[in-house]
């Protein structure tokens, strides 16, 4: 799968570092020259241009593209790319970034904008969530159009624990992307390097039809993973 994300701060190139480790091709589009790190990520192309230009896009030939991710920080930005990467060129899927939960209604089909993701929706729905409650609710409203959030505790026989995250997410079933990880430091992005520890939660966005084949994946014994 070609996959085109604009904006290369924290985000993005999360994003980024964990597709192309799962094998996709990704290219990854900003503006600013300190965003650009080749040597961090070498199995990732870049391009150093503005993401809400036309002329870039079609430079990138961002019509050869199955997914584009409006990443970057400013949902302005993040707007106009997701508008000109579905009625420009007409890009199958379009993932964007909601920095400010005040702009939450603009992200729909009328700015090409197919699935929405909120950060602060996310942490605010986590703070407010019990952890011990059940997180495969199959029955729950979708948090976010078209997927939903769900989250594992990792206890001592978890086949994830002790693991990178990037081994984790190299697994993940399709329709599924590891979103978070809760643990004592509080809520952070992933980072696929870093180990995951008992007691962790793993935090992810899933389409619907994903939601068994990553519980079964979580807590293969079906004996309950403490979520």
């Amino acid at each position: 799968m070609r996959v085109a994300i604009a904006g290369a701060g924290s985000v993005g190139r999360s994003i980024a570092t964990e597709l192309a480790g799962n094998g996709h091709d990704v290219l990854l589009i900003d503006r600013d020259t300190r965003a650009i790190g080749v040597d961090d990520l070498p199995q990732v192309e870049w391009l150093l241009a503005d993401a809400c230009e036309l002329s870039t896009l079609e430079d990138a030939r961002l019509g050869d593209f199955d997914v584009v991710v409006a990443a970057s920080s400013d949902d302005k930005v993040n707007l106009v790319v997701s508008l000109l990467a579905k009625t420009e060129f007409g890009v199958g899927r379009v993932i964007a970034r909601i920095n400010d939960p005040v702009n939450e209604w603009l992200f729909n089909d009328s700015w090409g904008v197919d699935l929405a993701v909120s950060p602060p929706r996310l942490i605010a729905d986590l703070v407010e969530d019990d952890p011990q409650e059940e997180s495969f609710d199959e029955d729950a409203l979708p948090p976010l159009p078209g997927a939903e959030i769900a989250e594992s505790v990792l206890h001592a026989r978890s086949p994830f624990a002790g693991r990178s995250e990037s081994e984790l997410a190299a697994v993940l079933p399709e329709g599924v992307a590891l979103v978070a990880v809760v643990g004592p430091g509080g809520v952070r992005a992933p980072e696929p390097e870093r180990v995951l520890s008992v007691g962790d939660t793993v935090v992810f966005l899933a389409e619907p039809d994903a939601l068994g084949p990553l519980e079964e994946l979580l807590d293969p014994a079906g004996g309950g993973s403490g979520t």
